[in-house]
């Protein structure tokens, strides 16, 4: 029996264990505990921003008729916004805490239900052209790493410049012209065809074809963030002295390279995250050019409209979305890194 068998099953590697539990348990604890106070400020912000911008709802909401003092006094009335500034923030943070986004008074709806109903759209398009690409970025940084400075490593590194580079809204202009437009190849918008009604894997399928234009435009960023982040991370795990021992020792490549990629993988989660959290500003672009009907254009049907409670649960939502994700992160994180609690 070995002296770690040994030590993990005495007292004190018992201690010692349940010592690394609970320093876990503590760190993502006070992870939990940092979100609250940071949720508060993000609503606050928010409320305050859109209340500060120029613009009127009230006028939105009369269009060119000619109300009256009277009932322009009562609309203000029934929406909430004759009473003073911090009553509105208060009122708003307490339904906020309660699940109460508000009541869209542009589309006539609980604004917990229109978002709701776009979730599905927007999840989709996100998690095809984040997870699909991310894993297309990564795969192909680990196979040009083993070769540094080869023909593909140099033409990797130059389309991910470009992929990187190029701004999502130009680049769904032109995939809409050049393939929708152009070659008809894909439809122009949209999530599913307007003059036919399917059912079954046909109706995945038409789903499928409707998605592939956005979700190839907003995922190109994302492969070439990854590929050059995991280009790099592979790079310097290649060149530890580890891996030198671990081919001194006879270990297949597919070995070597198992044990460099999961020392290489810790950037790549933190970037993982970070796109999560930018991919709703693209989403939002490549929504609108192409017809989407997910969360990124109902922000933009919201602001346009200047509908205060869309628009505020809509970043409500948003906000809680990026605190849950860089929560996660950091689990995440602290699991391939277990030096990450002691910090």
């Amino acid at each position: 029996m070995s002296a770690d068998i040994v030590n993990s099953a005495s007292p004190a590697g018992e201690k010692r264990g349940l010592a690394g539990r609970l320093r876990t348990l503590r760190y993502i604890g006070l992870k939990i505990l940092s979100a609250i106070p940071m949720l508060i400020g993000v609503i606050t912000v928010n409320f305050l921003l859109v209340h500060i911008a120029p613009g009127d709802p009230i006028s939105i909401l009369v269009g060119e008729t000619a109300p009256t003092e009277e009932q322009v006094a009562a609309l203000y009335a029934k929406l909430g916004l004759d009473q003073p500034l911090y009553v509105q923030y208060w009122e708003y943070l307490v339904s906020v805490f309660k699940g109460d986004l508000g009541y869209s008074y542009v589309m006539q709806a609980d604004v917990v239900d229109l978002i709701a109903a776009r979730i599905p759209a927007t999840v989709l398009l996100m998690l095809s052209s984040l997870l699909v690409f991310t894993v297309l970025g990564v795969g192909l940084a680990v196979l040009v790493a083993r070769k540094p400075r080869s023909v593909f490593d140099r033409a990797g590194s130059i389309l991910a410049v470009i992929g990187y580079s190029v701004p999502a809204f130009w680049l769904a202009q032109i995939a809409l012209v050049v393939f929708a437009l152009n070659l008809r190849w894909f439809p122009t918008s949209g999530m599913t065809s307007s003059r036919h009604v399917y059912e079954g894997f046909a109706y995945a399928g038409d789903v499928l074809l409707h998605l592939f234009l956005p979700a190839c435009v907003l995922g190109m960023r994302y492969l070439a963030i990854n590929f050059r982040y995991a280009r790099a991370s592979m790079r310097d795990a290649l060149s530890q002295d580890y891996i030198t021992t671990a081919r001194a020792k006879g270990l297949s490549e597919r070995r070597v390279m198992f044990h460099a990629f999961r020392n290489g993988v810790l950037p790549i989660i933190t970037v993982f995250g970070l796109n999560v959290t930018d991919i709703l500003a693209g989403a939002v672009l490549t929504e609108i050019v192409f017809g989407w009907p997910g969360l990124g254009r109902l922000m933009y049907d919201a602001m346009y409209a200047r509908d205060y409670p869309l628009l505020m649960g809509m970043f409500v939502f948003v906000s809680i979305g990026i605190i849950i994700t860089n929560l996660v992160v950091d689990i995440v994180y602290s699991i391939f890194d277990p030096r990450v609690g002691l910090k």
